[in-house]
């Protein structure tokens, strides 16, 4: 089973690379095998991404942003997911991989499933006391603020459509390039066509003047016997 960390390797926000390195260090630094798969430079990786991370999981805009983890085709969850896992010592269960024998998860037993924490799922059935005021990014289980989720959210689709654009020059410098080489070979061929009309032209202008120089020969050695 390969894990596969999808990324943005040209994302200007700061956030967004302190998480890619955090899960990347992570993983490395547990020896998991896994595989980064670029959003910024391919269109491929981009689409796959959003098509396979679950609605229920995506922001309001619907655009998930990374870092996206899975392992293989299935869903294992974003960054606050991770790091919620890495705090509870479940990664490997998060990953939906086997803990080593004698870690500190193999002794927990901890289960993560489909992005989603059998701790939280306890603490879905705890009444809430609505005296106490909690912050907003813990209320919305986020490490940050609103604010900077919208910042991101809306980075990340100026990105998507920067890249966009470019295809779309790219498509434009091709066709350009294209019509370039077509009027190249057209005027090659016209020039191919030309010459040997040229060269026929060139044949009957001398044959009209040899035909000429004859017809005044003539007509001196006629008017010599006249004269004679």
């Amino acid at each position: 089973m390969v894990i596969k960390v999808f990324l943005a390797s040209s994302s200007g926000s700061t956030a967004i690379k302190k998480k890619q390195q955090d899960v990347v260090g992570f993983l490395e630094a547990l020896k998991v095998e896994y595989a980064q798969l670029d959003i910024a430079c391919s269109e491929e990786n981009r689409m796959w991404m959003r098509q396979n991370v679950p609605q229920e999981k995506k922001p309001s805009n619907g655009i998930p942003l990374p870092p996206q983890i899975f392992n293989e085709e299935g869903y294992c969850g974003d960054y606050e997911t991770f790091f919620d896992a890495k705090e509870d010592n479940a990664v490997f269960a998060f990953l939906g991989l086997p803990p080593p024998p004698g870690s500190k998860e193999a002794d927990q037993g901890g289960i993560v499933q489909n992005g989603t924490h059998a701790e939280e799922t306890k603490a879905e059935n705890v009444p809430v006391d609505d005296s106490i005021e909690v912050p907003v990014e813990e209320r919305n289980g986020n490490s940050h603020s609103d604010e900077e989720q919208a910042a991101d959210e809306e980075e990340l689709a100026e990105e998507d459509e920067a890249m966009e654009e470019d295809e779309d020059m790219a498509e434009v410098e091709e066709a350009e390039q294209q019509e370039e080489e077509a009027v190249e070979e057209t005027d090659e061929v016209t020039e191919e066509t030309q010459a040997p009309v040229e060269e026929e032209e060139e044949e009957e202008e001398q044959e009209e003047e040899d035909l000429q120089s004859e017809e005044e020969e003539e007509a001196e050695v006629q008017e010599e016997e006249e004269a004679e």
